[in-house]
């Protein structure tokens, strides 16, 4: 008789452990969402689903993602979470990726989907940026992923799904920014995070507008160590998982330039000083990124080449690559810029900012940037091209910057909010 009591004692020991920590979780999740208030809470909202809606969270692996899951499946009953695996030659992190998803999404007792978009993703985003690094330009994939797959295919595969009619649908992803409603104007729009130190806005500058009043981000409220301790609360078991930073398609283990060279054919050519003088080869100007070291060793024992040089310029039309000494030299940091395929982020136009044709205009709390996680840099004035094209914009900065490179993702913020990108053509020093 004792044999059968002692199973059905702890069986519902565990019960009543699951059910406390379920009503833990939900508090501790709770309490959470109601601090989603930010500075400028009377001008913007922060949307939240209804208890019938249906949320998809966009699982990595990471402990990002993992807490957006663990903070919706606590809360509200009807989640589940989307994989994405985009690219077959890097299966094996891709196989353990998908491990440590399907663990979390045990452990919250939600389902998980995975899906394959490796055909979208060459097209839109691979192909492309091998096109850019051709032309020796330094293009940034990140942002086309966000834009063609991550909210495009990826987001039009959830909505697409039956739905019933009385439910809405979310997309959660776990991005450092923020996707909140304009209460004047009832539209929405980019923030940057938070938390700045890992704030991922930049990536999201050309994600399709008229998705955003169906996503969530809410790690763009949270600082990194918020969400890292939130994992431990929850028992998430990619709590101590290291983030990784890099390209989806690139192997941990292999350099990024060995990777291109699998799919760039060589075109070499000289890489030389400013008086011409050449000092070497390069196997291709995409080989090469505007400010970081040449990996020549110059002679050491002549003054006017003593020290460490830097590539400061690609001549794409003698196919060179300039190069000079010392990492603060004025040639590597430039003030204006020309941006092309320019896009305005949602209804904001130029004459909203008042921009005078082809004059050079200045507007008041403007910034830039060129790179994710750089300091914002502060805009004098801007100028749009003369004509009725305005996808190329002028912009001169108040402070030069270090290595602004043509192929450079160029994004303009209005304070926090994105207002627009484009892509850089020229830079120029004045």
């Amino acid at each position: 008789m004792l044999s059968r009591i002692v199973p059905y004692i702890r069986w519902h020991r565990r019960c009543l452990s699951s059910k406390a920590s379920t009503h833990l979780n939900s508090d501790l999740a709770k309490s959470v969402f109601s601090q989603f208030i930010t500075p400028s809470s009377n001008k913007y909202q922060q949307l939240h689903p209804k208890p019938e809606d249906e949320i998809v969270i966009a699982m990595s692996s990471g402990v990002d993602s993992s807490v957006c899951a663990a903070l919706y499946a606590s809360v509200f009953p009807n989640v589940r979470g989307i994989y994405m695996a985009n690219w077959t030659q890097t299966s094996r992190c891709i196989e353990a990726d998908w491990k440590d998803v399907q663990t979390v999404c045990k452990q919250l007792e939600i389902p998980v989907e995975r899906v394959n978009f490796e055909k979208e993703y060459w097209h839109k985003v691979f192909v492309p940026m091998l096109d850019e690094y051709r032309k020796g330009w330094t293009p940034n994939p990140d942002v086309g992923c966000n834009q063609h797959v991550k909210f495009g295919v990826l987001y039009d595969h959830v909505m697409n799904q039956d739905q019933c009619q009385q439910t809405r649908r979310w997309l959660v992803t776990g991005h450092y920014s923020r996707v909140m409603k304009h209460l004047d104007s009832n539209e929405f729009h980019l923030l940057r995070g938070l938390y700045l130190a890992k704030d991922q806005a930049y990536y999201l500058a050309k994600m399709p507008v008229q998705v955003m009043d169906h996503v969530l981000m809410p790690m763009g409220h949270l600082t990194k160590p918020k969400v890292r301790e939130l994992a431990s609360k929850f028992g998430l078991s990619t709590a101590l998982k290291p983030d990784l930073d890099g390209l989806c398609f690139v192997q941990q283990d292999t350099k990024f330039r060995d990777f291109l060279a699998e799919y760039l054919e060589p075109n070499p050519g000289n890489i030389v000083t400013e008086d011409g003088k050449i000092w070497g080869q390069h196997e291709g100007l995409w080989h090469a990124t505007i400010g970081q070291k040449s990996g020549i060793l110059m002679p050491q024992g002549d003054d006017k080449y003593k020290g460490t040089w830097f590539v400061s310029e690609k001549n794409l039309a003698d196919n060179l690559l300039v190069i000079v000494r010392g990492n603060k030299n004025d040639k590597l940091y430039k003030n204006q810029l020309v941006v092309e395929n320019w896009q305005w982020f949602g209804s904001l136009s130029p004459l909203e900012l008042q921009l005078n044709g082809d004059q050079w205009t200045q507007v008041k709390d403007l910034n830039v940037q060129f790179r994710s996680l750089q300091h914002k840099s502060y805009v004098d004035c801007l100028k749009l091209q003369r004509g009725d094209d305005d996808s190329v914009l002028s912009i001169k900065l108040m402070e030069k910057e270090r290595a602004m490179a043509p192929g450079q993702t160029l994004v303009l913020y209005l304070n926090d909010r994105i207002i627009g990108s484009g892509i850089i053509r020229e830079t120029q020093s004045n």
